[in-house]
């Protein structure tokens, strides 16, 4: 209806306050319409997703198995009798993965997709279905082989893209109401498995998403352009962004501000980072906030402002994201890092490829007092040349760290076997490719290892097919 359709718009762009009472008048007059279930269970995943509360997230899934109960309970000849239960839970499986409940997010994903399939062959035209069905098939085709639960699980990249495709040009066509649910799928889809930053920008920026009027659309774009190269614009993104009490509250915006500016060495970046340390109430960045203001400080010729940042990301927050231990590491190791190298290092991370490249050179006479600082010069030399398409010298500089760093405990060696192989898959020499990978596998660093395994192990699997 209507009125649904209206709430559903309020809770994406968070503006749950206004979104309840309509959804409890919908409740009063049209009792019989059970998607009210769905829309209030958006609001707690959001809710949850955003806040990092556990406790908040244990009484929200009470209310989520009341709800799927009087779904269970609604027309079964509806196709969105299937369909929002499988929905449903395929939030629910982004809530666990939030708070590391993996076998629970597993659980959910199996009985999303079984109920998904199910409803496909009775609703073949039903396009809400084609647009889970095609970011399930997309994100399973990344998962390496031999992991048991995934085994009934059919992944395929090509599958998702066609299917999420024919749900935008039918969109395209005819009013859709999860026509920016399903851009923002698909551009993640080409970002997180296809490998295609640039495609991913480009379908993000072909959507109605309106940053100045949503929060969630800030996020998102901001989040594509910053992973994308174009940080420039994710700034603009983010200081444009909606904001105001009719919002639910989204610290990690600031946070995310925060981070681009340092990328491009702004003098105010530790503006953003502050407010979000003082306003976000929930786990995550917090050691890594620390560590950017400690870095914010180093760059600009201040090391006492560093140690003292780096002082509290020793004692603030926790290590269950890979950047939070990786900033504690940091804190317990006691060595700032090389400030030359630092900003070098920024500039490349906000995608401003020859200026990091150019701040390198400068350095390429120097004599390094620490191993970790000799590798961290050569790892990131090696990456700007990558993304400057100068391949051959790129290659060089990562066989040098792959061969100086394998059996240190950092990462630098480990990745730079997996981009070693990206190259590789460029210039089309797949046997070289699969030998870097193999290789990457076997680079046991203590930090982000599962990740970068887990990327190599991906690229392997696509090679085999």
């Amino acid at each position: 209806t209507d009125a649904a359709k209206t709430a559903y718009r309020q809770i994406i762009d968070l503006r749950f306050k206004e979104a309840q009472p309509l959804i409890d008048r919908i409740k009063k007059e049209t009792p019989n319409n059970l998607v009210v279930y769905h829309l209030e269970n958006y609001i707690d995943f959001l809710t949850v997703y955003i806040e990092e509360d556990k406790e908040a997230f244990a009484r929200a899934e009470i209310r989520k198995n009341q709800r799927l109960r009087k779904i269970e309970n609604g027309d079964r000849k509806s196709p969105y009798y299937l369909y929002l239960q499988a929905d449903m839970r395929m939030q629910w499986a982004l809530a666990r993965i939030k708070f590391e409940e993996w076998f629970g997010a597993f659980k959910d994903i199996n009985q999303a997709y079984k109920l998904l399939e199910k409803n496909e062959a009775q609703f073949p035209d039903f396009m809400p279905n084609k647009k889970d069905l095609g970011i399930i098939h997309a994100m399973v085709s990344s998962v390496p082989s031999g992991i048991e639960w995934i085994s009934s699980l059919e992944g395929d990249l090509k599958k998702g893209k066609r299917e999420l495709q024919e749900v935008i040009r039918y969109a395209s066509k005819n009013d859709f109401l999860f026509e920016q649910e399903t851009y923002i799928l698909y551009a993640y889809v080409l970002m997180q498995f296809g490998n295609d930053e640039e495609g991913a920008w480009k379908i993000i920026n072909q959507s109605k998403l309106n940053p100045k009027a949503s929060p969630t659309a800030a996020f998102l774009m901001a989040n594509i352009a910053m992973k994308s190269g174009y940080n420039d614009e994710a700034i603009q993104i983010l200081e444009q962004c909606a904001k105001g009490t009719k919002f639910h509250p989204f610290p990690y915006l600031e946070y995310m501000l925060g981070l681009a500016k340092l990328h491009r060495l702004d003098g105010d970046a530790d503006q953003a980072l502050k407010r979000y340390l003082q306003n976000f109430k929930g786990r995550d960045y917090i050691k890594q906030s620390y560590r950017l203001l400690a870095w914010h400080e180093l760059v600009h010729d201040r090391p006492a402002g560093y140690q003292k940042y780096m002082q509290k990301a020793l004692t603030e927050g926790n290590t269950f994201l890979g950047a939070d231990e990786s900033a504690m590491q940091e804190a317990q190791n006691g060595v700032a890092p090389n400030k030359d190298i630092l900003k070098a290092r920024l500039l490349f991370d906000g995608g401003y490829f020859q200026r990091a490249y150019n701040m390198l050179i400068l350095q390429s006479n120097k004599q390094f007092e620490h191993q970790k600082t000799e590798l961290e010069y050569h790892y990131f030399l090696a990456r700007s040349l990558h993304s400057l398409k100068r391949y051959d010298e790129a290659l060089k500089q990562y066989k040098f760290v792959i061969s100086k760093g394998r059996n240190a405990t950092w990462y630098y060696a480990c990745r730079a076997a997996l981009e070693s192989g990206r190259i590789y898959e460029i210039l089309k020499d797949k046997k070289r490719a699969r030998v870097a990978y193999e290789d990457c596998v076997t680079i046991r660093p203590k930090e982000h290892r599962y990740d970068l395994h887990q990327k190599a192990k991906t690229q392997l699997k696509k090679l085999e097919n």
